[in-house]
């Protein structure tokens, strides 16, 4: 049998379940809470590209501080025409069907920032050729950054499950975030760590635990910075 995992991968199951589950949802966080990241990395005259929207509520909280043009796609024509209609006259907000594997549409280097809240780990825990996809996926994220720009992934993926992945994929300069996963908006001993101070990040990624403590109950945000001089030194 086909489990959910297996499926993410696939349109139908979006399909289904944004026709089943109509109303607003955000994987991992929302804008508000990671706001002060976005804003730091990202100016709000920059043409961002969010992949993996569904019907989440990130983007209109981009679009309500500030940024003027956030170009949203999905794999699922159901979700995308939803969001088509309800942000219709909103033209700061575009919704497109497309599958990040494959993003042709967009001209090479056209985006100064793309933003991944899940997609990427979706992506991860589908059966069959789960590391060949992610490979075409961050391919293109690269192709559709100009240079100096950042891909924003906001992952439940530790340093020693995504830092290869990263670094194979193509030359990208990496910080790494973290920000508490939301549970409990009682939190009497302080975050973790900072949101806008990046934890120190060698080659292996153990300086990670050796700042937070094992097991830390955080997403990872990993900045990607695009360098075309690194590439081609490479």
């Amino acid at each position: 049998m086909t489990t959910a995992s297996q499926a993410y991968g696939e349109p139908w199951y979006w399909d289904d379940r944004y026709s089943n589950e109509p109303g607003p949802f955000d994987w991992y966080q929302k804008y508000q809470s990671l706001a002060p990241i976005i804003n730091h990395y990202d100016p709000r005259n920059h043409r961002i590209l969010v992949v993996g929207c569904g019907n989440s509520a990130f983007s209109e909280g981009m679009v309500d501080d500030g940024y003027r043009d956030v170009v949203n796609v999905d794999i699922s024509s159901v979700v995308v025409e939803s969001m088509q209609n309800k942000y219709k006259d909103r033209s700061e907000l575009k919704y497109m069907k497309m599958d990040v594997r494959d993003m042709s549409a967009f001209e090479s280097e056209s985006f100064g920032a793309v933003i991944d809240k899940g997609t990427l780990d979706s992506i991860l825990v589908m059966w069959g050729e789960s590391r060949q996809n992610a490979n075409l996926m961050l391919e293109e994220v690269w192709r559709v950054l100009k240079d100096k720009g950042v891909y924003i992934l906001v992952t439940y993926g530790a340093p020693l499950y995504r830092l290869r992945l990263l670094r194979e994929s193509s030359a990208w300069t990496i910080k790494l975030h973290v920000i508490e996963k939301l549970a409990s908006d009682e939190k009497p001993d302080g975050p973790v760590w900072e949101l806008t101070k990046p934890v120190p990040l060698n080659d292996d990624g153990s300086s990670v635990e050796e700042a937070l403590g094992k097991n830390p109950d955080v997403h990872y945000i990993y900045i990607c910075t695009k360098d075309n001089s690194m590439k081609s030194s490479a």
